[in-house]
């Protein structure tokens, strides 16, 4: 079945210290297959990957799966351009990628000067029994910064695909209110200027 319309396309990040499961999470989104042999990302990966909406709209993503390592930073930051969505992830048995998440968010926001949804997601939660970042704690740091929150898992497929129809609903919902944010601006203009030629 063919779109008879082009379906909006967005840029979406998967962020995230080394190691959290940034690229078991997207193959299994992608894919639905879960990669177990680890190999650390060089530099950035992408993906792409249609999601139907309600009432039949479909819209595209454009993932991209970036290395966490400091020497790939720089290539990082560059492809922080044009992003309206981020999948910012960490490993609950590892509480570092855990005490990471805010220089991520300070990094994201000192980068992007639009409008981004970020979604904060623990993965790794086949691996309660090895849990150090307790559930409540990932929801109180969601909440300080206003992001969705999920707990996930890249091997088992739990979750993952809610958190991408969350992201996926709220790029909708702010590109709408740019849309019509950007309307109202029009309209003030054109009436603006009527009311300074009467």
């Amino acid at each position: 079945m063919k779109m008879e319309k082009k379906e909006p396309h967005f840029k979406i990040l998967v962020l995230g210290d080394p190691s959290v499961g940034k690229s078991c999470f997207l193959i299994r989104y992608t894919e639905d297959t879960f990669q177990d042999v680890y190999l650390s990302t060089i530099g950035m990966d992408c993906k792409y990957k249609d999601v139907i909406l309600e009432e039949d709209k479909s819209i595209r993503l454009q993932i991209w799966d970036t290395a966490g390592q400091d020497r790939f930073r720089s290539i990082t930051k560059n492809l922080y351009k044009g992003a309206a969505g981020i999948m910012l992830i960490y490993d609950i048995t590892n509480r570092n990628t855990f005490d990471n998440v805010k220089k991520w968010v300070n990094s994201i926001k000192e980068e992007v000067t639009s409008k981004v949804v970020i979604i904060l997601v623990g993965n790794k939660i086949d691996l309660d029994k090895k849990r150090q970042v307790q559930t409540d704690e990932g929801e109180q740091i969601a909440e300080e910064f206003d992001m969705p929150f999920f707990e996930c898992s890249a091997l088992t497929g739990e979750n993952i695909n809610s958190a991408f129809e969350t992201l996926a609903k709220k790029l909708v919902e702010v590109k709408a209110k740019a849309k019509q944010h950007g309307e109202q601006l029009k309209q003030n203009k054109v009436g603006g200027e009527k009311k300074s030629c009467c």
